[in-house]
C-alpha cells in the first residue's frame, strides 16, 4: 500500500475509479510527494443508520481519546470501496469509514479520518500520531506484534485482468508476466513468492510492478501496462464494476482472513470496547446495512475479536 500521500491525479482516480481517471492515474501521477499525512475529512453520515452511545462502552475509552470527543484515525484513502476520496477530492468515504463512524458513535465520540501512507499507520498509532488505524489491515502475526487488532470483516485475495483475458493469464502460472500490486500488501508478498517459484522451476520470473496507490495499480491493468493484478477481494470486485467492463475477475477468491482495526498494543480495554461496539452494530442490524450499502456484505463476520489467532 502507498508510501506517500496522494497526488491530485491519484486522488481523482481513487475517488471515481472511472476508466478515464484510471488512465490518468496510471500515466501521469507525480513520482515525488511527501510521506506525511494528507488532507483529512469526516465521513458523510447522512445515509448512515442512527445509533446511540453505549455508556458502558464509552467508559472504556481512554481519557486522552475522550478528552476532545474525537478518535483521530489514520487511513490510506486510495483503497475503494474501503476508504477513498469522494469527488470533492477531500472527503474520505467508504465502507470502512461508515462502519467505524458508527463504532465511534457507540463509544460516545466522533471519528476524524486523516489520509496517511498505509505503511506508516501502525507506527503512527504506536507513536500517538493516530489514536486508531482503519485501513483494511489484514490481521497477521507481524501486525499483532506491533498493535492490538480488532477483527470486523473478512476478505481474501482476488485477481483481475483486462476483459476477455487477452494475455491468457493464469494466476497459478503467471511466470514471465507483468503483474500489478500495491506496495506493502499481502498481495505483494503473494506474487513475490509466486515469482520465486517460477525461478526455482527454471521459468521466467514475474515482473512485479508495485504502486503507491491501489488506484494506480488498477490503472496499470486498464491501460495494458500490466497484464493482471491482485488485491483484496472487495477492492478488486469494486474496481471491475467501476471500470465499465474494462476488467474482469480472474479465478477464485483465496486466503480469506480478517481485517482488523488498529489501536496501541497496551490499550486492550479500548480494543475490547471497539470489538463490543462492532458486535452491538451486528446485533442491531446497522453493520449489515453499511455492508449492503457498499455491496460488500459477503465479507460479514459475527464474532469481532481482539487479537484473533492469525497466520
Amino acid at each position: 500500500m502507498p508510501a506517500r500521500t496522494l497526488t491530485r491525479r491519484a486522488a481523482v482516480a481513487a475517488a471515481a475509479l472511472t476508466s478515464a481517471a484510471l488512465v490518468l492515474a496510471g500515466c501521469g501521477s507525480d513520482s515525488g510527494g511527501s510521506s506525511s499525512s494528507g488532507g483529512g475529512g469526516a465521513a458523510s453520515s447522512s445515509a448512515l443508520p442512527k445509533v446511540s452511545a453505549d455508556d458502558a462502552l464509552a467508559a472504556k475509552v481512554p481519557a486522552d481519546v475522550k478528552s476532545d470527543g474525537t478518535i483521530t484515525v489514520g487511513t490510506d484513502s486510495t483503497y475503494a470501496p474501503s476508504e477513498f476520496l469522494a469527488e470533492d477530492g477531500k472527503t474520505i468515504v467508504g465502507f470502512d469509514v461508515d462502519l467505524f463512524t458508527l463504532v465511534a458513535q457507540k463509544l460516545g465520540v466522533k471519528a476524524q479520518f486523516e489520509t496517511a501512507s498505509f505503511d506508516s499507520i501502525i507506527a503512527g498509532v504506536g507513536s500517538g500520531k493516530y489514536e486508531a488505524g482503519v485501513s483494511s489491515f489484514t490481521i497477521n502475526k507481524d501486525r499483532e506484534a506491533q498493535a492490538a487488532m480488532i477483527s470486523y470483516y473478512s476478505a481474501g485475495t482476488q485477481w483481475a485482468t483486462k476483459k476477455g483475458n487477452p494475455k491468457k493469464v493464469d494466476p497459478d502460472n503467471a511466470c514471465g508476466l507483468k503483474i500489478a500490486v500495491q506496495k506493502a500488501t499481502v498481495q505483494a508478498d503473494d506474487v513475490t513468492a509466486r515469482s520465486e517459484k517460477c525461478k526455482a522451476a527454471g521459468k521466467p520470473e514475474i515482473t512485479i510492478d508495485q504502486y503507491d496507490a491501489q488506484s494506480d495499480a488498477t490503472a496499470a491493468i486498464v491501460s495494458g501496462k500490466d497484464d493482471a493484478g491482485l488485491a483484496d477481494s472487495p477492492v478488486m470486485a469494486y474496481a471491475v464494476k467501476q471500470t465499465n467492463g474494462q476488467l474482469e475477475l480472474l479465478g477464485d477468491i483465496y486466503d480469506s482472513a480478517p481485517y482488523g482495526y488498529v489501536v496501541p498494543k497496551d490499550q486492550t480495554e479500548f480494543a475490547q470496547a471497539i470489538a463490543d461496539a462492532v458486535k452491538s452494530l451486528i446485533d442491531d442490524g446497522s453493520y449489515k446495512k453499511v455492508l449492503e450499502k457498499w455491496g460488500v456484505e459477503a465479507g460479514a463476520i459475527d464474532d469481532p475479536t481482539v487479537n484473533p489467532q492469525a497466520g
